[in-house]
């Protein structure tokens, strides 16, 4: 696997559709979380959690078929508005340049607001006490958020942190291999994608050697999990063991 012309190509791939992904789904549900957290209006914030999840429980082959009807070049919503502000039309999912943008986004729209539930929860715990001293010394919101509930939340977005790096060349098959056209196959072919085309596609299926490169990247994912709870256990004490 590792002599094979393109990977390198496929390695970098994966790597960037999961740092990305991992960096965004780090931050972006602890903001959600922290944002509906401060709404105090029940019945807005019930809509605003139902609208946040929804997105969640529609299925991914809808999702990309969404995304495949909304880039149309002819039709699609956003040539429509980019018509409108005097850009030519691009067909995003034939582009190898916004493939990754395009995945990553689409999957925040669809996963964000189920993200932040178990930071909703955790901050559904915090002591309000504690938010009484904060007002009494003089504290604004914002000081609030900062030093009250982001410090209650934080050991739990290093645990998920941990988690996301142990699955960092994990990136999910079925969305990355629906999305995938000839024309952005430079960016979409990921380790899980080329192990589907050399076992089940190929004229002769290799069993054994994507076997073993699904071997390769276990043991690329313990030694990175391993890492990243090391070192989190030494700069913030909190770690998975």
């Amino acid at each position: 696997f590792i002599k094979i012309p393109n990977f390198w190509l496929i390695m970098r791939n994966t790597l960037v559709l999961s740092v990305y992904s991992i960096v965004l789904n780090t931050i972006l549900p602890i903001i959600l979380a922290l944002f509906i957290n401060e709404i105090r209006g029940k019945l807005f914030k019930k809509t605003v959690q139902t609208i946040s999840y929804a997105p969640y429980f529609i299925s991914t082959v809808v999702v990309v078929g969404m995304l495949f009807s909304f880039c149309n070049t002819e039709s699609g919503i956003f040539n429509t508005i980019g018509s409108i502000l005097g850009l030519q039309p691009k067909n995003l999912m034939e582009s190898s340049f916004w493939f990754s943008t395009v995945y990553v986004v689409s999957g925040l729209w669809q996963g964000l607001g189920w993200w932040a539930i178990i930071y909703i929860g955790t901050l559904a715990n915090v002591d309000q006490n504690l938010h009484e001293a904060a007002v009494l010394d003089g504290a604004g919101r914002l000081k609030r958020i900062w030093y009250v509930n982001v410090p209650v939340i934080l050991p739990m977005a290093i645990i998920m942190f941990i988690l996301s790096i142990g699955n960092m060349l994990s990136v999910g098959f079925e969305k990355v291999f629906l999305m995938q056209t000839s024309a952005n196959l430079t960016t979409s072919e990921i380790i899980s994608t080329y192990v589907y085309r050399v076992s089940l596609m190929s004229k002769i299926p290799q069993y054994s050697y994507a076997t073993a490169i699904g071997l390769f990247n276990a043991v690329i994912n313990v030694i990175l999990l391993i890492t990243a709870n090391f070192i989190s256990r030494k700069v913030s004490e909190t770690s998975l063991w």
